[in-house]
């Protein structure tokens, strides 16, 4: 192993120390505060509200649902993109799509989501990475904002995104502007209207082009620029999510952070290191606590 990738293992080893964790904590508030950070939202989110999750909270989970609809051959059943391909080309694009629909139609409670993005001062950009809506619920005290949302090219071809309201209405690049946050569902979402990056050919789709930033928006790229990104809930163990974060990362800032206290995998570290990003070995629901504590306490002198 290179000198540079045992440095940066015992950099995330340090961190398991409180004063690393707090000096890591007050850099990232500061940045929270000077609206320079991105949050990045996987399905891990939908652990803020603690017990069971009453829709699928990850890809093995959602591979499960559907393989549970559709009789899909058991080497694929547990692999999201797979199963989704399989059902998409014997069963219809129709009928993934109605069952990617029945998966999310629950809607897990927000208000533990709104009080985090509430504490996150409402930056700008949100990128959220999974299909529920709980986001766009959690946001639904604030007036002034709007999505864009990934489509797939089985139903949208030749075109990557749409723009909509908060109410679901159609918006364009130019509303989309105006708006003082944006939050980007690079993989669709369940709201308004069922658009999913699911099946193999909607990520081959999408990977194709991605590397010049095609199917990313230019409000996006826009936005992101020079900021740093805030990784919760996400985990980067498999080569796909790890290709979607860094075409969307790509242009930002020189430095990143995300939550972790599982060990990474060995690819998982050399994303890491590759990408710059800070762990701060933390659950979720403490990172929450603390950055309650931080709002609280009055401003140093």
């Amino acid at each position: 192993m290179s000198a540079p990738a045992q440095q940066f293992i015992f950099d995330l080893t340090q961190l398991q120390s409180g004063n690393h964790i707090m000096s890591s904590l007050t850099e990232l508030f500061q940045a929270l505060q000077q609206e320079r950070i991105v949050p990045y939202l996987g399905p891990g989110i939908l652990g803020l509200n603690g017990g069971d999750a009453v829709v699928p909270a990850t890809p093995e989970a959602l591979a499960a649902y559907l393989s549970a609809r559709v009789t899909v051959p058991y080497k694929i059943r547990n692999r999201l993109t797979a199963a989704a391909q399989y059902i998409e080309n014997f069963k219809h694009r129709k009928t993934l799509v109605t069952h990617m629909g029945g998966a999310f139609l629950a809607q897990p409670d927000a208000e533990a989501l709104r009080r985090l993005l509430t504490g996150l001062s409402l930056p700008p950009l949100i990128v959220s990475v999974w299909y529920d809506d709980t986001v766009l619920r959690a946001l639904a005290a604030h007036g002034d904002w709007g999505m864009v949302q990934g489509w797939s090219q089985a139903e949208h071809f030749g075109e990557w995104y749409g723009y909509y309201r908060p109410d679901g209405t159609p918006a364009d690049e130019a509303q989309a502007r105006q708006w003082s946050m944006l939050v980007y569902q690079p993989v669709g979402c369940v709201r308004p209207v069922g658009n999913y990056l699911v099946s193999d050919s909607d990520y081959v789709e999408v990977l194709t082009e991605i590397d010049i930033q095609t199917p990313i928006p230019p409000r996006v790229q826009q936005l992101r620029s020079g900021r740093e990104f805030l990784f919760i809930g996400c985990r980067f163990s498999d080569q796909l999510s790890r290709s979607f974060a860094r075409q969307i990362m790509k242009r930002s800032g020189e430095r990143h952070w995300m939550l972790l206290t599982e060990t990474p995998t060995r690819n998982e570290l050399r994303f890491l290191q590759e990408q710059h990003i800070r762990v701060i070995p933390m659950t979720l629901q403490d990172f929450a606590s603390q950055l309650v504590r931080a709002q609280s306490e009055p401003a140093a002198a």
